[in-house]
């Protein structure tokens, strides 16, 4: 999976959530993302606004489809 640029994360109003709305949409919570994206554990593309982390909605989606899987295989 490539790096997305900016035009394509932001394409609308509203497609940057915050932690809390990426973590409802993962069925996760604000921690586990936390503790994804500092450790590496998964390449969630995020963008940091000051102290902020936003995640794109767009991105999130593509990394749920980029993880399905049709059968038991984990490669």
């Amino acid at each position: 999976m490539t790096t997305p640029t900016l035009s394509q994360i932001v394409q609308r109003p509203g497609d940057l959530l915050d932690e809390k709305q990426a973590a409802e949409i993962l069925a996760v919570t604000p921690g586990t993302l936390s503790v994804w994206r500092s450790t590496g554990r998964y390449s969630i593309p995020f963008v940091k606004v000051g102290r902020c982390v936003r995640y794109s909605r767009i991105a999130l989606e593509e990394w749920l489809e980029s993880r399905t899987r049709t059968n038991g295989a984990t490669a």
